[in-house]
């Protein structure tokens, strides 16, 4: 008989469950956007409805290697999230820390308090 998942989770020690926890964002933070859709269970018939293109145009837009930053905005909208950019400069921060940067979305006023 199968077992549920928390029963499985809550025999695992605090250690294990860090590590599959570590192990779990690691993994969701590298997905394809085809696998993002999938563990969304949509279809690509579902998003193409949501962004008014074709099914074979989704499908194109997944194997893309490059895409433009509208494209990809609009693909992940119609998911029901939203795009973060970040730039990464390593060695920038305090004591060599990494500087991370939000970068504003092209035309996007600056917002000032």
């Amino acid at each position: 008989m199968a077992k549920k998942f928390s029963a499985l989770r809550a025999k695992m020690s605090p250690d294990a469950r860090a590590r599959a926890e570590a192990r779990t964002r690691a993994m969701i933070r590298d997905l394809a956007l085809s696998e993002i859709r999938k563990a969304l269970d949509v279809s690509q018939v579902d998003l193409a409805k949501l962004m008014e293109v074709s099914q074979a145009s989704v499908s194109k837009l997944e194997s893309r290697e490059d895409l433009h930053i509208s494209t990809l905005a609009a693909y992940v909208r119609a998911l029901g999230g939203e795009i973060e950019i970040l730039a990464h400069f390593p060695g920038r921060a305090a004591q060599g820390g990494e500087e991370v940067v939000r970068l504003r979305p092209f035309g996007e006023k600056r917002v000032t308090a």
